[in-house]
């Protein structure tokens, strides 16, 4: 496997210096959210969403995701006769970044280095940290998007016991530079909002699925709609208090010392919280981190209202209540 190129104690002392002075190396506010460009493809079925400047002459510089959601007719869970499913796979191949493989065996046995002999891990460390990022960002978007409850699963039921929708959003990573979980989490809301599946006629027992050319397709209800924030933490030896980045770079990934996530939606309710690494916060700056996130949520909701309305796709999102 090829090994990702070591950070330079350059870059480092670089780095710290710059946030000691509250500057970034890419010029952004230490809370400041790279541009989001989100685009939709023709059969409203995936959003593409980048994070950077496009139009930047890096075109490394840009973090990006694409998020495909598809509806097919199954059978529902015994227990759960009148709900529908709802699926979600991210797994991260090359093309994202040379340091991730595809099918790779160690991530299966992350949580399992208690079992494995000191020659092993120290021969396949490489893979075991990039598993660790995969599994990472597998496990808070499901957390963030199915444990939340954000489609309503019983607006999928069509016949109660016998056959439900099932919902699968496929996340496809296409470009690492850092951050990717706040890049496949926003394309995967975004996705989530334009997608709109067949209408289904019922009589009796027979089931009839009509074209998108012959009845108005129907939008995915929608109970809330939350969006991980990532910050960046950053223990500097001149001051007591830790440096917290919204949005870390690839670099700035490297360098941290820890990681907040929050998982957030418009009405400002906390779905996930997470957080790695043994830099402590206090609860003044959990509550800073909170309030960004917030606010953060906010335009990125906003965002994605003016590309539906800009398509004219229409969300369901009765489910959501005024809080």
């Amino acid at each position: 496997m090829v090994r990702e190129a070591q950070t330079s104690i350059l870059e480092r002392d670089f780095l710290l210096e710059a946030l000691q002075e509250g500057s970034r190396l890419d010029q952004r506010a230490l809370f400041e959210q790279r541009p989001i460009s989100l685009s939709v493809a023709d059969d409203a079925q995936s959003v593409d969403c980048s994070l950077g400047n496009t139009r930047s002459l890096i075109e490394n510089s840009i973090c990006r995701v694409v998020a495909h959601v598809s509806a097919s007719i199954t059978k529902p869970w015994s227990d759960r006769p009148f709900e529908g499913l709802f699926q979600v796979s991210s797994e991260i191949n090359p093309m994202a970044n040379f340091i991730y493989e595809t099918g790779r065996w160690a991530s299966f046995f992350i949580y399992e280095k208690s079992i494995m002999t000191t020659s092993v891990i120290n021969t396949y460390k490489d893979s075991f940290r990039s598993s660790e990022n995969e599994i990472y960002i597998s496990r808070m978007l499901d957390k963030s998007l199915s444990r939340s409850g954000v489609i309503d699963k019983e607006a999928l039921c069509i016949l109660a016991g016998q056959m439900v929708w099932s919902i699968r959003l496929d996340l496809h990573f296409l470009n690492d530079e850092g951050n990717l979980l706040d890049c496949a989490s926003i394309a995967a809301i975004a996705a989530l909002q334009t997608f709109q599946r067949p209408d289904v006629t019922l009589v009796g027992e027979d089931i009839t699925i009509h074209s998108l050319q012959e009845r108005v397709p129907v939008p995915l209800t929608l109970h809330h709609t939350p969006i991980c924030l990532t910050f960046g933490i950053f223990e500097l030896n001149v001051s007591n208090k830790p440096s917290i980045v919204l949005d870390p770079s690839h670099l700035e990934e490297q360098l941290s010392t820890g990681t907040v996530t929050l998982a957030l939606n418009p009405q400002k309710e906390i779905c996930v919280v997470n957080k790695s690494g043994g830099v402590p916060l206090s609860i003044d700056e959990i509550m800073r981190v909170v309030k960004v996130g917030s606010q953060k949520v906010k335009e990125v909701d906003q965002l994605i209202k003016r590309l539906i309305a800009k398509r004219g796709t229409a969300v369901d999102l009765t489910a959501v209540q005024d809080r």
